[in-house]
């Protein structure tokens, strides 16, 4: 089912000089709660500028949820990599990133952009669950990982209407939880990303872009050989020169 709520998209006037002042101010007040140790009234103030999610009847509530998702999960990502430093310049390089996702993305809803919208959602989603919760139990971070899957293939493939989107978010859930399982008992970092992430984004990115590209009808047999040769060699490269030992890289 279709959500009630769409995505807001302004067209001119004051519609769209609210939408920019609004969007670029909820970033800054993020900013200014964490930089005052107000952590979690910035999170409740990232969730309430959802509101609209619940004005609707019930039965549209978890619609809504779905659609908006992706957005949620990179909001509270920008959070965790805000609180996870404590210098001024990167968290406000977070602002500056959050605000152009937030006024030159997120209202994008043709099928390129909504792509990008789950492909980035899913991406930072869980960059920042691993950086923030590596020291959980596992079976934390391979609820989490399903969900940000879930959410992340069902944004994906609901923007081409797709008549298997729940089937196959959930595969991609399922897929992405038992990757999480096996590798979290030999949880690896390159930099800050972790090793199960690293491995779900080059899947993902390879697998959306044949996707997209067989969806428009310009998927040649070249084109299909390159993507499945990077992706398959990104993998094996990094579980070939992986130390399979309790530390991190």
């Amino acid at each position: 089912m279709r959500p009630l709520i769409q995505k807001f998209t302004p067209s001119r006037g004051f519609a769209h000089a609210f939408y920019f002042v609004y969007n670029a101010l909820l970033p800054l007040l993020v900013f200014l709660l964490v930089r005052i140790g107000f952590v979690q009234l910035a999170l409740s103030l990232i969730l309430l500028s959802k509101w609209r999610m619940l004005a609707v009847r019930p039965r549209f509530w978890l619609a809504n949820i779905r659609a908006n998702a992706i957005d949620m999960i990179v909001g509270v990502s920008v959070l965790a990599f805000m609180t996870a430093t404590n210098s001024e310049a990167f968290q406000l390089l977070w602002v500056v990133l959050w605000a152009g996702w937030l006024i030159g993305i997120k209202p994008r809803a043709d099928t390129l952009w909504v792509s990008v919208q789950a492909f980035l959602g899913f991406a930072i989603g869980m960059v920042a669950m691993f950086y923030t919760w590596d020291h959980e139990p596992l079976f934390v971070l391979v609820a989490a990982a399903a969900g940000v899957c879930f959410f992340g293939a069902h944004h994906f493939f609901d923007s081409f209407d797709e008549s298997y989107t729940r089937l196959l978010a959930l595969l991609w859930a399922y897929f992405g939880a038992a990757l999480t399982w096996v590798l979290g008992h030999w949880l690896l970092f390159y930099g800050p990303i972790a090793q199960p992430t690293l491995l779900l984004i080059a899947l993902a990115l390879g697998i959306g872009t044949l996707y997209y590209l067989d969806h428009f009808d310009k998927l040649s047999l070249n084109i299909r050989r390159q993507v499945v040769f990077i992706m398959v060699a990104v993998v094996l490269v990094v579980l070939a020169f992986s130390d399979w030992g309790d530390k991190i890289v």
